[in-house]
């Protein structure tokens, strides 16, 4: 297997205050290979379930970029429908272990979010960003679409929004851009002054009647509980999609730019 693909990590703590910390990374700009979003997914689903968790964070390591979305690699290997299924599941694996986190969680973006990275930071329940975390969804330049993010970042900023995200797939719009829309809630301007607004926010969320912060997490999400359905269905598209001269094609130029 190449070893980029066995690379990564992911990892939990949580302090004495109930504020549970989960952090990714990956050495290929925090780009996630299936076996990485499944074990993300499911750190998050089962620190959410720890009782000494009154609140999450949602972190990436290094100072560039928070996630450039899916491993091209695996996208190549991709051989069959089944297996564009499994792939493109992962994504959805992990909005979904965050719609369903009975724990708010709180995004922290320190840098550039591409593809399913935009997916994971609009999963969040209240996210904060540098003024370098500028997003983009590419799908449509490879041949597929954001179609398995798309019902989080649309559940975030809009349609309208989405759309310019998704048919502009060759532009960055900026942090400012994207905290105008929704998707960011606040922004700073440096990841010192990012991870001291994360840490007080998050100091003043454990103050708060954990019951009530529930009920409102599930308020908040209102309306989402097909997605289970709904993002295995979107999954299927992409792996389809995937499977197409064109998409291989333009993977291929686009890893020797």
């Amino acid at each position: 297997m190449n070893d980029i693909l066995i690379a990564g990590k992911v990892e939990a703590s949580t302090d004495a205050q109930g504020i549970s910390t989960i952090s990714f990374f990956h050495p290929s700009h925090n780009s996630l290979p299936g076996a990485l979003l499944t074990q993300l997914a499911e750190t998050i689903t089962s620190v959410g379930q720890e009782p000494a968790t009154k609140v999450i964070i949602l972190r990436s390591e290094g100072d560039r970029t928070f996630c450039a979305g899916a491993s091209f690699d695996e996208l190549l290997a991709i051989e069959n429908e089944a297996q564009g299924l499994t792939f493109f599941s992962g994504f959805a694996k992990v909005i979904n272990a965050c719609r369903t986190c009975p724990k708010i969680i709180i995004g922290r973006v320190q840098g550039k979010a591409i593809g399913g990275g935009v997916g994971v930071a609009a999963a969040t329940d209240y996210c904060f960003a540098t003024q370098q975390a500028a997003v983009k969804l590419s799908e449509l330049i490879i041949g597929i679409g954001p179609f398995v993010v798309g019902p989080a970042v649309e559940r975030k900023i809009g349609n309208a929004a989405f759309a310019q995200l998704a048919l502009d797939a060759t532009e960055f719009r900026s942090a400012e851009w994207a905290q105008e829309k929704g998707l960011y809630a606040t922004l700073t301007d440096s990841i010192e002054a990012l991870d001291a607004a994360v840490a007080a926010f998050a100091a003043k969320l454990v103050g708060y009647h954990p019951e009530a912060l529930a009920e409102l997490k599930r308020v908040l999400w209102h309306g989402t509980e097909n997605w289970d359905t709904l993002l295995a269905e979107r999954a299927a598209i992409s792996g389809r999609l995937a499977l197409s001269d064109f998409t291989r094609n333009a993977i291929q130029q686009f890893k020797t730019r």
